[in-house]
């Protein structure tokens, strides 16, 4: 059975005027200058029998609708079947969102729209450009350039995915990586740059080391991880990229042929457990913000909503030129918005969240996603539940629904846990939540390798 592949590639970097996304209340962050280039890059693998499309776009979050469109674009000029094209985002800080997170970015219709057609693109050409491939797969570690950000010494996924695509002449055609590290080493040194971060570096070194290859960066579960924060300087800002490159690129030699009569696609609606807000909750968050903003008081602010809306508060108020009242002013100002919105359907929400699982499979090579910031210890439960040698944990893909934090983060209420629900304007999870995206996520494996 023939096996055949293309990949292509197109820049999405966005107008002037567009703002970027996640990096704190109302800031206005519109771009100044391009450092490198936003693309989407898709790849489609088929076998005559089975068709599935792997697309990656360097933006920070991508909403359902913005999937939608792109997997209808893709499936009428193509055939390919909806349910078999993964659409992920890279989550860099430094690109605009296709769908808005309150108070941190505002999203431009017209780029969400241009962004969308031109990633459809990229697949349709790499569909046009299929030739005859074989495929090879393995896992390698990335070790000490990541850190957990919400419990000391927890735990990290250290797992680099490779997925290597070969012509007939033995060139490389495509390599996908998928690996696990918030993306913000740019955004900590040129925050009005548009970046692609660590994963275009990434990319950019794997092409230059293969000439006529194309990569894809897979973001992981990185919710709760970060790359160290030795890192961020001008002179070590290229370290953590350069050592995932050099990672994948040592390990290529050694990946594992797949038997890619196999291939294989799977969809289904997981419907995640969520706790209605308290009235308690709601009025706290109202009656602080407005006390502030009438008495322009900063007082204790740390120990109040900066514990609760940003993981180190002082970098806000850095963000907001140092101005200390600019910060909380912004704060109380996304407090009074987010229980305004929330209070007009309170009561008549169900108290659970419908998210899209998916799972893709080439011989032993696996990809599982969600539309999460997934935390750690649940993508380490569902590689020890899978049975597939090379994973990769595909999340913030088709969707966005913010931290899918553990029951460990749930009990403390951390920014994960308790923050994020406001910005995204959903409902916070629960203990069970997280467990059962674990279970939804191992049940489409086992499902595609039935």
């Amino acid at each position: 059975m023939t096996t055949n592949a293309g990949i292509a590639r197109r820049k999405i970097s966005p107008f002037w005027g567009v703002e970027l996304t996640g990096w704190g209340y109302y800031l206005n962050r519109t771009w100044l200058d391009v450092h490198d280039d936003l693309n989407a890059t898709s790849l489609i693998v088929e076998n005559g029998n089975q068709s599935i499309a792997i697309v990656s776009v360097d933006l920070m979050v991508i909403s359902s609708e913005f999937t939608l469109t792109v997997r209808q674009q893709i499936s009428v000029a193509t055939g390919i079947r909806p349910q078999n094209i993964l659409v992920s985002c890279t989550h860099t800080h430094n690109a605009p969102a296709s769908e808005g997170l309150r108070g941190v970015g505002e999203v431009d219709p017209v780029y969400e729209a241009w962004a969308a057609r031109e990633t459809a693109t990229s697949a349709i050409l790499a569909w046009q450009n299929r030739e005859t491939v074989t495929i090879s797969a393995g896992a390698t570690a990335v070790s000490g350039i990541t850190f957990n950000r919400t419990r000391e010494n927890g735990p990290v996924d250290e797992n680099a995915t490779v997925l290597r695509v070969d012509r007939a002449d033995n060139s490389t055609l495509a390599v996908v990586v998928g690996f696990q590290a918030h993306p913000t080493v740019a955004t900590i040194l040129r925050p009005r740059s548009v970046s692609r971060d660590a994963p275009g570096q990434i990319c950019d070194l794997i092409e230059t080391a293969h000439p006529g290859c194309t990569a894809i960066y897979i973001q992981g579960a990185c919710g709760d991880v970060n790359f160290l924060r030795e890192f961020v300087t001008p002179e070590r800002h290229e370290e953590p990229g350069k050592a995932v490159a050099e990672a994948v690129l040592e390990f290529m030699a050694y990946v594992e042929p797949l038997d890619t009569s196999i291939i294989a696609a799977s969809v289904a609606t997981a419907t995640i457990p969520t706790r209605r807000w308290t009235r308690e909750e709601i009025d706290g968050d109202q009656a602080e913000a407005r006390q502030r903003l009438n008495d322009k008081d900063v007082s204790g602010w740390r120990e109040s909503i900066g514990r609760a809306m940003t993981n180190r508060p002082d970098d806000m108020v850095a963000r907001h030129d140092n101005d200390e009242w600019k910060a909380v002013e912004a704060m109380c100002r996304f407090n009074v918005e987010w229980t305004e919105l929330m209070e007009k359907d309170l009561n008549d929400r169900p108290e659970t969240l419908t998210t899209e699982i998916q799972a893709l499979r080439i011989g032993n090579f696996g990809i599982v996603t969600n539309s999460s910031e997934f935390f750690t210890t649940l993508a380490l439960d569902v590689r020890a539940r899978s049975s597939l040698p090379f994973l990769i944990l595909s999340c913030y893909s088709n969707g966005r629904i913010g931290y899918m934090p553990d029951a460990h983060d749930v009990e403390r209420k951390t920014y994960a846990a308790y923050q994020s629900p406001k910005y995204c304007n959903q409902f916070p999870f629960t203990k069970t939540s997280g467990t059962t995206m674990v279970d939804a996520m191992v049940a489409r494996l086992h499902n595609v390798c039935e």
